[in-house]
């Protein structure tokens, strides 16, 4: 029944990946990929596997029914943690979106944007990467990428030179991402996991991010050359419903709000999501504050309730089914046997990660580290810190967390289906999956591998 799991996961991920190809939406197969995976599994099982052998053994000393039942009481036990650790990120995630979308319904970005007059392509290849960049870290880098190609839109009439740029908004997204408790979904896994901190994310992945970024636009300044055509503007004569006061309060409320999560996390020891929680209630009644002598229909664009209608849900449903099936490999086994197949195969943390890394422009990100953090456990703290034993790499902040953390989150820039910003850009400016590869794969591979090797000289 193991077997049968494996190729129903391995099914899923080929719908998730070709959806535009079956034109079914990816979290529709994510979703049936989860909840099969575990139904397949808790039916056939018969015998606990090796790893969960101690867990089953305290777990049944204090039941009270036929082992039957014991073992299938087990797994829904078993099922309901994993759902504590995904629930956080899904609460973490739509407290996010919501916040972002705020801000973006008060049109809060153009504080930022309106300021952007170059039409020098190389010289505007650099304001927005460096602009989505450092966005990614506060943001998120999936969400600065919606904002970024909503402003691409405003700046650049041509198709294949928007394109090309949206092409640089995917690295720079990544790459901003990685270095950021908070700016990608890999790396929020990794800081609620433990298996990182905040402070080591920032200080220790800044400068390879960097690098990531620097070597692709570096080779742009020399390829690339003449002007956009910004497309002619349209006079609006209808009124705006904020004021310039109020876009850049709420703009800069968010910012502060989503800096703030860390800071929270790190004062009380809850769970990012509490922060998440605090920052988007203090937004929402401050705006309900702003707003409360406005008529209705303005009242319901710029508050929570209506910014709620426009959250992407589905996405947060991608992530639930996707999960979930991680989870059901990791219980049967499997993580632990592909575990053990690396070491075997590779023996060095640092290929190790770079292959991950590598795979993740083929799947998904989210899975691979969430396979990751199945396959290898936080080790403890050694009490000789020059030990260089393989279980040093994997203590709390060690050297496999941080450079999985990089690998993770930059390698899908070298195929648009290999991470959250590059299908959601691909989505929206219906970039094709060949153009991409042959246009900016190389240029999101060379960065990617620069930035690898910047890690590695620094810490090996």
């Amino acid at each position: 029944m193991e077997y049968l799991v494996l190729i129903v996961f391995v099914l899923g991920y080929l719908f998730i990946a070709l959806e535009h190809k079956f034109k079914i939406d990816k979290a529709a197969s994510a979703l049936l990929t989860g909840t099969i995976c575990w139904g397949l599994f808790v039916i056939g099982i018969h015998e606990v596997p090796e790893h969960l052998l101690s867990d089953f053994t305290a777990f049944k000393s204090g039941f009270m029914g036929d082992a039957s039942l014991a073992l299938h009481t087990f797994f829904e036990h078993r099922l309901l943690h994993h759902m504590e650790d995904i629930s956080s990120i899904l609460f973490f995630l739509l407290g996010a979106m919501t916040i972002v979308e705020l801000v973006d319904a008060h049109e809060g970005f153009a504080v930022i944007t309106d300021r952007i007059k170059t039409n020098n392509k190389v010289a505007l290849a650099w304001i927005l990467a460096i602009l989505t960049f450092f966005f990614s870290a506060v943001l998120d880098n999936l969400t600065t990428s919606i904002v970024m190609v909503s402003l691409l839109r405003k700046l650049i009439d041509d198709k294949e030179t928007r394109w090309m740029f949206a092409g640089i908004v995917v690295i720079s997204a990544n790459a901003g991402g990685a270095w950021s408790p908070i700016g990608d979904i890999t790396t929020t896994m990794l800081w609620i996991g433990n298996q990182l901190t905040s402070g080591v994310i920032i200080t220790h992945l800044f400068i390879p991010s960097v690098v990531c970024l620097l070597v692709p636009l570096g080779i742009l300044s020399f390829t690339m050359s003449g002007e956009i055509e910004r497309p002619k503007l349209v006079n609006k004569e209808t009124g705006e419903p904020t004021t310039s006061g109020e876009r850049n309060l709420v703009f800069f409320l968010g910012v502060a709000g989503l800096l703030f999560v860390p800071v929270f996390k790190m004062v009380t020891h809850l769970p990012p999501f509490m922060g998440m929680m605090f920052s988007l209630g203090m937004m929402w009644v401050v705006t309900e504050i702003l707003h409360r002598s406005k008529n209705h229909e303005d009242r319901s664009q710029l508050s929570v309730i209506g910014v709620l209608r426009k959250i992407d849900s589905a996405s947060a449903l991608f992530f639930l089914g996707i999960l979930l099936a991680v989870a059901s490999l990791q219980e049967i086994g499997h993580l632990v046997a592909a575990a053990s197949w690396l070491r075997d195969s590779l023996g060095d943390v640092y290929a190790i990660n770079v292959t991950i890394g590598l795979l993740s422009a083929i799947v998904d990100n989210v899975p691979l580290v969430a396979a990751s953090m199945g396959m290898y456990d936080i080790t403890p703290a050694l009490t000789d810190p020059a030990v260089g034993s393989w279980e040093s790499y994997f203590v709390q902040d060690g050297i496999f967390w941080q450079f999985l953390a990089y690998c993770a989150g930059t390698g899908g820039s070298a195929l648009i289906i290999g991470s959250a910003a590059g299908v959601a850009v691909m989505g929206l400016e219906k970039i094709d999956f060949i153009w991409y590869l042959r246009k900016i794969s190389l240029l999101a591979l060379s960065g990617y591998l620069a930035g690898a090797g910047v890690f590695w000289l620094m810490y090996h």
